[in-house]
Parts: structure tokens; sequence; C-alpha cells
């Protein structure tokens, strides 16, 4: 199998997954959604923000489309990232737009993949300043895999909370 259909399936799950937290968030009350939650950025909402944040670096790193991927204030404003910390969107029904418009997009950026893309070499520097280099594919694969660890925490969460995140197995959504 291609690294392509591989990566085909990881947007989708990527999605599916996202959508699916996004249904059981809107469940939550605002208290529930902003308190700490012992996660590594404490709360579902700023867990959720960070992995917007950290999904957007990886496409802008990807595609070079800085207009693109620079997160916005409601006013369209650039919003001044600190840090992985930071929180981007602290309005719930904000965050879940830009949530999906970055899915869709890489959702969209993953179709235009190709097999001699993922062999090229990506050059950039991290948000502390480090130069890195390394295969495409490499990358691809941290930013899915980045995904999974951080939903993790956050249907840990939410089943603490009482709340049902449903199946979340691949598996599952492969089969339909």
């Amino acid at each position: 199998m291609s690294l392509v259909l591989h990566y085909a399936g990881m947007a989708r799950y990527n999605s599916w997954m996202n959508e699916k937290l996004l249904t059981v968030c809107d469940t939550l009350s605002d208290t529930e959604l902003r308190s700490n939650q012992g996660l590594f950025f404490k709360s579902v909402l700023a867990t959720l923000n960070h992995l917007l944040l950290a999904d957007r670096a990886w496409m802008l790193r990807f595609t070079k489309d800085r207009e693109r991927y620079v997160s916005r204030d409601a006013d369209g404003s650039v919003i001044q990232v600190t840090g992985l910390d930071h929180l981007l969107y602290s309005d719930w029904e904000a965050f879940k737009a830009e949530r999906r418009k970055t899915d869709a997009d890489i959702d969209a950026w993953v179709e235009e993949l190709d097999e001699q893309r993922l062999l090229e070499h990506l050059v950039y520097k991290t948000s502390t300043g480090l130069d890195f280099d390394h295969p495409m594919w490499q990358a691809v694969t941290h930013l899915f895999n980045h995904q999974t660890h951080h939903r993790g925490q956050v249907t840990a969460a939410l089943t603490r909370l009482g709340k049902d995140p449903g199946v979340t197995d691949i598996a599952v959504m492969f089969r339909g």
C-alpha cells in the first residue's frame, strides 16, 4: 500500500474523530469545557486549541501558504501566538468553525499528495527556533500521530466528565 493511501485514511480519521469530539463537547457546560482536567494543556478546550494550532503550523510548513494558515480573530486580525499553549479561540462556536475549516484543508491537501512529494525533504524551524530537515513523510506521520495522541487525552477527560465519546477505533471508521 502506498503512503498516499495511508495518509488519505488518516486524514479521513482525523476529520471523523474531530467531528465526534465536537459533537460530544457541545454537551459540556462552559465550566467543564474550560476546567483543568489534568491534561497536558489542562482543559479540553485548551487541548483542542493546541491541536488546531499545531495542525496549522504543520500545514504552513507543508504548503508555505501563510495567508491560509495564520489564525485570525473575529475582526480578521492576525492572532499573535505566544506558545504551543496559546488559546487561539476561547469562543466555542468560533473554535468549531476554525477546526472544521482546517480539517477540510488537511483533507484537500492530502488528496493532492503524491509519493514523490513525500520523499522530498522538508526544511523548517520549530516554534523554538530549532532547524530541522527530514523527509516529508516523517512530518506527515507526526501530524496524524500528534492528533491521535491529544485526542486520546480529550476522550479520557470526556469519559471522566461522564460523556461517552463513542467508539474511536479507526477500524470502525473504515468499516463505515
